[in-house]
């Protein structure tokens, strides 16, 4: 397989906005093992290999166990996920497929229950950032399998 564009060389500017939307998620303190469940959520529902590949390094090297990964896709039939992260990965469901769900009311107040407006927007603009990565990826067909876990905090520090 043959990557159509390389993302990282063409234009630094483009990774360098995306990477600004992740510094401004960053800045509310969720956490990582949440927010690695609902970037895997977002791109298997995408089919963004390259973040799945780079998503489920990232979250084992965080501590995330491979039942919790493997069973994400059918995460509502599954007892080991928390109430915070069900209400996030229904967030990143509804939010992912907005053209057919519209971000329903009762999604949306079952995610308030569970965080502040604050962190409720972070948690979105983390779904818009990783469908918007999910989106370039595609669209330029990065090739899965070499991502290092790790790679995007370096990213982060030389930006």
């Amino acid at each position: 397989m043959k990557a159509r564009i390389d993302l990282m060389h063409v234009n630094p500017g483009i990774i360098q906005a995306m990477l600004g939307l992740e510094r401004q998620v960053r800045k509310a303190g969720l956490d990582d093992k949440l927010l690695d469940i609902v970037r895997m959520r977002a791109s298997q529902i995408n089919g963004c290999a390259y973040c799945l590949d780079m998503h489920s390094k990232d979250a084992r090297a965080n501590g995330e166990t491979e039942q919790r990964l493997y069973g994400l896709a059918a995460w509502r039939e599954t007892p080991y996920y928390s109430a915070r992260e069900r209400a996030a990965l229904e967030w990143t469901e509804a939010l992912t497929l907005v053209s057919e769900t519209h971000a329903p009311d009762d999604v949306f107040e079952r995610v308030r229950e569970q965080f502040s407006e604050d962190e409720l927007l972070h948690l979105t603009l983390a779904i818009v950032s990783i469908n918007g990565w999910n989106r370039l990826n595609v669209a330029a067909r990065t090739v899965a399998g070499d991502y290092v876990a790790g790679g995007v905090a370096k990213l982060h520090a030389a930006s």
